[in-house]
């Protein structure tokens, strides 16, 4: 795995490239604000640049972008991407008065499917959206192991982000893969749980498990 880029600049972002880079992975910060976003960074050497340029350069890219503009600010990203690996870890919904999803903005499909649409040169796998970001990186901070679930048509990029998967803290046996992209459904499905989990539990680190 050569340079990874990271398509955001928000709490997502910056807790996965803080832990790919600490981990000794190359990464790039895609933003729109490269002057601002650099001056406010604290964390261990990265390197910022538009988004276009971080899709050019690096090998395999992550989608830390708002899920409800992800389509769009891709799709025009499209000849950068072609050949790439994406891993989308968006969400993609429609916002309530708490600000909390209210609702899926692709209910009879998924943003996973609709960016494969969009990219067919580019090999979208879907993973680590169904849990708070900071367990992301921290998958052993629960009580009980958390899952990180797989979805994607192309079984090399589904194996290249596996080992991802586990410079970020992930064991093998706490990685569920469904299948191809259209199972990315369910996964993005479980979003809908979230408010509920929050007005009851709080901001608290949580993720979605199979239990075995």
């Amino acid at each position: 795995m050569n340079r990874i880029g990271i398509l955001g600049s928000g709490r997502v972002a910056t807790v996965l490239a803080t832990r790919l880079a600490t981990a000794g992975h190359d990464v790039m910060i895609g933003t729109r604000n490269v002057a601002g976003t650099s001056a406010k960074w604290t964390g261990p050497a990265v390197t910022f640049a538009a988004p276009p340029q971080t899709a050019r350069e690096a090998s395999l890219i992550i989608n830390a972008t708002p899920g409800d503009t992800s389509l769009e600010r891709l799709a025009a990203l499209r000849e950068v991407l072609d050949g790439k690996i994406l891993v989308d870890v968006s969400n993609a919904t429609r916002r309530g008065a708490e600000g909390l999803p209210a609702g899926l903005s692709y209910p009879d499909s998924s943003l996973a499917e609709h960016l494969q649409h969009a990219l067919p040169g580019t090999r979208v796998v879907k993973t680590l959206n169904t849990m708070l970001f900071s367990v992301m990186v921290n998958p052993r901070g629960l009580t009980h192991p958390p899952t990180a679930f797989l979805s994607g048509n192309d079984e090399g990029a589904k194996a290249t982000v596996r080992q991802l998967l586990h410079d970020l803290g992930w064991p093998p046996e706490w990685i569920e893969d469904l299948g191809d992209i259209s199972t990315a459904r369910g996964a993005e499905a479980l979003i809908l749980l979230v408010p509920h989990l929050l007005r009851g539990r709080g901001f608290a680190p949580f993720a979605l498990t199979v239990a075995r």
